[in-house]
């Protein structure tokens, strides 16, 4: 009988089929009936025979009579008061773990900015204040790749500043003798000592001729003009604006000097400036000017070198290479929040030629972006009108971007 009953699991248990009652009582008889349909196909969701058994024992000898072994161990255990063993763990859990591919990790971690890496665009740097305006000249223009920003995008370029107030020593009633007959003043105009001055300077890059952003071209723009607010005698006139358009294509070169110095930028630029204006107060003059930028610490070095283009028409302003100079030094500082900065023009020639003027500016903080302006000036060409004539000036206000 245990044979016969054997091989009817070996033969349907596996299949999962539905053996019929009657063939079962025709091979094992009706008292196995109900142990061989319980071993067969246990009803879906209840316990089976065994399981049943085990839960109703309540001596050791109704476990011996389980035939099935986990259900036999289990009545043991509830007789006992032992806790059943955890579930063996599932085909998912006792599967091998997968290898995760080495590529995974590397673009995981290209996804974190690296302080390592010089092309890397560190998280307190990007989308910043401090990124936009920029405070070291890879900053302000973009020499290393790690500063790249979108071409196109407005970046301060000279200082951006307001001065209220700002007086001369002398004024030029009568620009004069521009040396050009048709552009010398015959009246005098009425002007007054104290008189308002902005700047509005703005650059952009166009081109990035490297991936590394060492080599680009850049366009820029700057505005200046003296506004007569004061002067009601004469309708409060702009008495001089000078537009300023420049190409200039910068190298960065990251060269290092003795004594800490370091030769950071390379510039050349086509540089054009005009007021506007007919004659006979049109002034306007073409160069190409050269740079050399240097870096130590908060300081900066800039020698800015320049060759006048001849006009092929006439001169508005013959010999202007001799008041407004051939080439300018630009010395900035950095102390904390304040930037000093001392801008230096020469001929570069002797005697009754020797000529130029200087400049210096401070900016000290106020609030947020906003900076208390000073501005200091004496020696010639002031603006273009005044290229030939002599003052000093000074000027108080505000900037919200300064040399840097």
């Amino acid at each position: 009988m245990q044979t016969i009953r054997a091989a009817v699991r070996a033969v349907f248990r596996p299949a999962g089929l539905a053996v019929p009652v009657p063939l079962l009582a025709l091979a094992l008889g009706a008292p196995a009936v109900a142990r061989a349909q319980a071993a067969v196909m246990p009803a879906a969701g209840l316990p089976s025979a065994a399981a049943s058994a085990a839960a109703s024992a309540t001596s050791p000898a109704d476990c011996t009579a389980i035939a099935d072994a986990q259900e036999r161990l289990v009545c043991y255990d509830r007789l006992h008061g032992r806790a059943p063993d955890a579930p063996p763990p599932s085909a998912v859990a006792r599967a091998a773990p997968q290898t995760v591919p080495a590529a995974l990790p590397v673009a995981a971690n290209a996804a974190s900015p690296r302080a390592d890496d010089p092309c890397t665009r560190l998280p307190e740097a990007a989308g910043s204040a401090h990124s936009y305006l920029g405070s070291t000249l890879s900053e302000r223009w973009e020499l290393s790749c790690r500063d790249q920003m979108p071409r196109f995008l407005p970046r301060p370029y000279k200082p951006v500043y307001l001065l209220p107030v700002s007086w001369s020593s002398r004024t030029n009633r009568g620009p004069m003798a521009s040396e050009t007959p048709d552009n010398g003043v015959v009246t005098a105009l009425d002007l007054d000592k104290n008189e308002a001055k902005f700047q509005v300077s703005l650059k952009s890059k166009i081109w990035g001729l490297d991936q590394d952003g060492t080599l680009s071209v850049w366009g820029a723009y700057t505005q200046s003009s003296r506004w007569q607010v004061y002067n009601g005698r004469e309708s409060r006139p702009f008495r001089e604006t000078n537009y300023e358009p420049e190409l200039i294509l910068v190298h960065g070169t990251d060269v290092a000097l003795p004594f800490g110095w370091k030769a950071s930028m390379l510039g050349l630029s086509l540089n054009h400036q005009s007021n506007g204006r007919a004659v006979p107060l049109s002034r306007s003059w073409n160069r190409v000017i050269g740079e050399l930028a240097l870096e130590r610490g908060e300081t900066t070095v800039s020698l800015r070198p320049w060759w006048r283009i001849l006009n092929t028409g006439v001169d508005d302003n013959p010999r202007i290479q001799d008041y407004m100079g051939r080439g300018e030094v630009l010395v900035t500082q950095k102390i904390g929040r304040h930037v000093l900065a001392l801008t230096a023009r020469h001929s570069l020639r002797f005697g009754d030629r020797s000529r130029g003027s200087a400049q210096l500016e401070w900016a000290f903080p106020i609030g947020g972006g906003l900076h208390g302006y000073l501005q200091l000036f004496s020696g010639y060409g002031e603006s273009l009108i005044d290229y030939n004539f002599r003052e000093s000036r000074i000027g108080l206000g505000v900037s919200v971007v300064e040399w840097r």
